[in-house]
């Protein structure tokens, strides 16, 4: 067997937060090709795909009987990996009763098809695995909607003449004569109706969500996105710092459906945080454009926490990976006065680790320093939110309001309206409050309160 053809042995070891095998399930081969040579930029090790690959089966409940690397040369346009792999790969689907055979890769149609004969098993892609996994999770009609969507925009561009009922055609009707449509025809018609009437559904999702956002403006409150990594903890940290009960689970896309709770910052304001769909390595286009109505939340977000598994050891390709769908949304990652990045999991660094990443983090100019955090036990929390208030009160004047004995109420309004950094009870009864508000709310304060005046 040449080099091109070696395979790096299978192994039975579990997946973090997974079991790995239970009779009632489909039996399943995961296959993660790999090309050798160097690639530009921070890159997730071979082996690393190969368990997220694993992961991602285990997501949709797929009993992994064997997991194997393959290291590639060149693609092969007929199967995509070489004549020995797939041979080999065959004997294992025979002797284990594979079912589905999952490749870590995208796949043409035709590739899809020889595997699956070649194999005797069903091929799925990484395509169709994330989708399939998305169909999975989507919870409210917004994200059926936008999966289904997903789904028939890829499923549309494989309608190619590679299965045998797309070859047959039915006849036309009465005078007409001719050979009628190909079933081919029948079925790209039939999914671009669908997805029509799905892109006019989404529209009107579109629609309600921003007035919505309309609505949250008028309050105001700003918006707060969490963006990360699959698995990154975000739903955790989201938890964390609403006090909320979002499910956060280790497994890859554990949540799909945003979510938006507020949130109180130190000095008593509010903000909303909107907890969003996890990236992921070699995310389908489709998905990203079928979710854009969602990611809106982060395209119109005040500040956007990255929020990073910092213990994950290819931390550094994730992050270029999350870095990478921002720029797509048109969001610079390097704007500090709007992009936190938040380094999670600390809890799970050893001391000599966790000494260094803090170190790492201290040498950053203060403006772009990384938040260090642990979701599941808090750490680090109050640094976070007081980061977040930093950013959000960039632009906003400083201003002391003393409120007269009689206005009950005041101080509740200045509560509710603005950043309150002191107050001070005074001899004649009155409240002196020291408050950070937007510029263009500053004479409506002053209409509200008689006694306003600058900081000094």
């Amino acid at each position: 067997m040449s080099d091109d053809d070696m395979f790096e042995d299978g192994d039975d070891r579990p997946v973090r937060g997974y079991e790995t095998r239970r009779a009632d399930r489909t039996r399943a081969l995961v296959v993660t090709p790999a090309f050798r040579g160097l690639v530009e930029g921070p890159v997730r090790s071979p082996e690393a795909r190969l368990e997220e690959a694993v992961g991602l089966a285990l997501a949709i409940d797929l009993d992994v009987r064997d997991r194997r690397l393959v290291m590639l040369q060149q693609a092969r346009p007929s199967t995509f990996i070489g004549k020995g792999k797939v041979e080999e790969l065959a004997e294992l689907a025979k002797a284990e009763d594979i079912e589905l055979v999952v490749m870590d890769t995208a796949l043409t149609p035709v590739q899809q098809r020889n595997l699956e004969k070649a194999l005797g098993a069903k091929v799925l892609d990484r395509t169709g695995l994330i989708l399939e996994i998305f169909g999975q999770r989507a919870r409210t009609r917004e994200g059926v909607l936008q999966v289904e969507h997903a789904h028939l925009t890829w499923q549309k561009s494989r309608l190619v003449r590679s299965w045998t009922h797309l070859e047959r055609q039915r006849g036309g009707f009465g005078f007409l004569g001719g050979p009628g449509e190909t079933q081919i025809e029948a079925d790209r018609r039939m999914i671009t109706e669908r997805i029509l009437k799905i892109e006019r559904e989404l529209e009107q999702v579109k629609r309600t969500r921003g007035l919505h956002r309309a609505g949250r403006k008028r309050v105001p409150y700003p918006v707060v996105a969490l963006v990360g990594y699959t698995n990154a903890g975000k739903s955790t940290l989201f938890n964390r710092l609403t006090r909320a009960e979002v499910m956060a689970a280790d497994m890859l896309f554990a949540t799909l459906d945003p979510t938006l709770r507020s949130i109180t910052l130190p000095h008593g304001a509010h903000a909303i945080l909107s907890d969003t769909v996890g990236f992921i390595s070699e995310l389908p286009t489709q998905l990203v454009a079928a979710f854009r109505a969602t990611l809106e939340e982060v395209i119109e977000a005040n500040v956007i926490l990255h929020v990073r598994d910092i213990s994950h050891e290819d931390a550094e390709a994730q992050g270029a990976d999350v870095i990478a769908v921002l720029r797509d949304l048109d969001i610079d990652p390097d704007d500090s006065r709007r992009v936190i990045e938040v380094w999670n999991k600390i809890d799970l660094l050893d001391e000599g680790a966790r000494e260094h990443l803090l170190a790492t983090a201290a040498r950053r100019e203060p403006e772009a320093r990384p938040v260090p955090v642990s979701a599941l036990t808090g750490e680090g929390e109050d640094v976070l939110l007081a980061a977040i208030e930093a950013r959000l009160s960039v632009g906003r004047e400083t201003v002391i309001v003393t409120v007269a004995p009689e206005d009950g109420a005041g101080v509740n309004w200045l509560f509710r309206h603005c950043d309150v950094m002191e107050r001070r009870a005074l001899e004649n009864g009155a409240t002196r409050v020291t408050v950070r508000i937007e510029p263009e709310r500053i004479e409506g304060l002053r209409r509200r309160f008689a006694a306003v005046e600058d900081a000094a």
